[in-house]
């Protein structure tokens, strides 16, 4: 494995860790495949019961289910593995479809709501969707980076998440071209290029570790994400997934 996907590890966790995130995203994120349904709370049948208002019906299924999944893992108790697993198959059954059909944009980055509601997304889609619904059952902030990369196969760039389970870990790779949960030393085909979690911006290098390049406010198209969270600030897609 390349040492550019290393952790940095003096690297301090950043105050308040994923709670702080919540706070700046100011609103609490949500399934359940076979699994037992549970019951949810007011605020989360606000959120489904807007996502149905305004995408329809299926979509409205999607958020539930979603809600769901991460109450059940919430009152459970899910290892980080199950946690990274379940997380993994719920998004990626979703449509992979590029943002220039789906959204009308060369790059628009979907919160995870939008990516629901659109029932498909891209690969940065899947993976702000994982994130965000890892951070909201329990796992930290510093153990997640999303990592932009170079797929060498497929000769474009792409999005997946790393998972550390310590600062020095091999991290796991949560990726939509790929069901399998893998360490990043079987994803030879992964190229990283620079990583990000809800503080912290790192450059990835061939040689040596990630260098913490600054805050993630520096990525317009984070900070833009961040302003969208909540279900007041959905965005209609150019096309109908659920016809």
């Amino acid at each position: 494995m390349s040492s550019a996907w290393s952790a940095d590890p003096t690297l301090r966790k950043p105050a308040g860790g994923a709670r702080l995130v919540w706070c700046l995203l100011g609103w609490v994120l949500a399934l359940s495949w076979g699994w037992p349904a549970r019951s949810l709370d007011p605020q989360d049948n606000d959120m489904v019961s807007a996502v149905g208002g305004f995408y329809g019906a299926r979509a409205e299924q999607r958020t539930r289910e979603w809600r769901q999944l991460v109450r059940q893992g919430q009152g459970s108790g899910w290892s980080e593995r199950e946690a990274l697993s379940r997380v993994n198959i719920f998004f990626n059954r979703l449509r992979f479809i590029d943002d220039i059909r789906l959204w009308g944009k060369e790059d628009y980055w979907a919160t995870p709501l939008e990516m629901l509601g659109a029932g498909g997304g891209d690969c940065e889609d899947f993976s702000i969707a994982k994130y965000f619904s890892l951070l909201e059952l329990g796992i930290d902030d510093e153990k997640l980076r999303l990592v932009y990369v170079k797929a060498l196969e497929l000769d474009q760039f792409h999005m997946v998440v790393a998972f550390y389970p310590t600062p020095a870990s091999v991290p796991l790779i949560l990726d939509n071209l790929e069901g399998t949960i893998r360490p990043a030393t079987q994803r030879t085909d992964l190229q990283p290029v620079y990583s990000f979690n809800g503080q912290h911006l790192w450059l990835m290098k061939e040689r040596g570790r990630g260098e913490l390049a600054g805050q993630a406010s520096r990525l317009s198209l984070w900070n833009d994400l961040r302003s969208r969270f909540g279900v007041n600030r959905l965005n209609r897609p150019n096309m109908d997934l659920d016809r």
